[in-house]
């Protein structure tokens, strides 16, 4: 019997465009550069991130460099779920698209926001994507179509609320000028704060305080089932 070697699916769960960049992106661009296939969902299109700017124009704006940050980083699938910026909620129809979908794309690794993010959005994001991955695994919720799966690690990252105590440290030195790239392709964001030299500083000092490279990125462990995402081979 012939055994094919097959990437890991990854899976991020992002509040608002720029969130996953923030957060995660320089383990993106880790991820692409090991061949992974990763694909980004935007719960919201952060159409509420501006005072002057209408909120469609501005949500279709930040969707544009949503897309373009995500190519910087090499990833091929984004999806925007539209669903209120500033207002989301844990609610059925949310949980039932978020089971569906991992069902669907059935990911062996899922990145969102960590347990204790300040900002609501961050903290529902994270709140609906541990209950719809609990929900995925098992044989319930027939109004959630498809298969049952149960995804292997779970991760969550750092944006506006520093973890207290991250349980994984990621060498992304090699990712960070990529990362910061990326970042700035969310030019309505940096208009007025410096959100770039922030997660450069932070990245930083995860890295002097967790380990003897250049920059890092910290996580909450949520769940790991093994030190693999998956068996090596399906």
């Amino acid at each position: 019997m012939n055994l094919k070697l097959n990437a890991n699916r990854i899976l991020v769960f992002a509040p608002h465009p720029d969130d996953d960049i923030l957060g995660c992106g320089g383990s993106i661009a880790l991820h692409v550069e090991k061949g992974d296939t990763v694909k980004i969902v935007y719960l919201t299109s952060g159409e509420s991130g501006s005072l002057d700017i209408d909120k469609a124009e501005l949500g279709d704006m930040r969707k544009s460099e949503a897309q373009a940050a995500a190519r910087v980083l090499g990833v091929g699938e984004t999806e925007f779920l539209g669903w209120p910026d500033s207002y989301l909620n844990v609610q059925r129809e949310y949980l039932q698209q978020l089971t569906s979908l991992i069902r669907r794309e059935r990911p062996h690794r899922v990145y969102l926001p960590h347990s204790q993010d300040g900002v609501r959005d961050h903290l529902v994001t994270h709140q609906l994507g541990m209950e719809a991955i609990r929900r995925a695994a098992g044989p319930w919720h027939q109004d959630s179509p498809g298969e049952p799966w149960a995804v292997a690690t779970v991760l969550g990252y750092e944006i506006w609320t520093p973890i207290a105590a991250p349980g994984i440290a990621v060498d992304i030195s090699a990712f960070m000028d990529k990362k910061l790239a990326a970042l700035r392709q969310h030019r309505s964001q940096l208009q007025g704060y410096a959100y770039d030299d922030a997660i450069k500083g932070l990245n930083r000092y995860r890295a002097v305080m967790n380990s003897r490279c250049q920059y890092c990125e910290c996580f909450q462990l949520l769940k790991i089932t093994s030190l693999m995402d998956k068996p090596a081979y399906e």
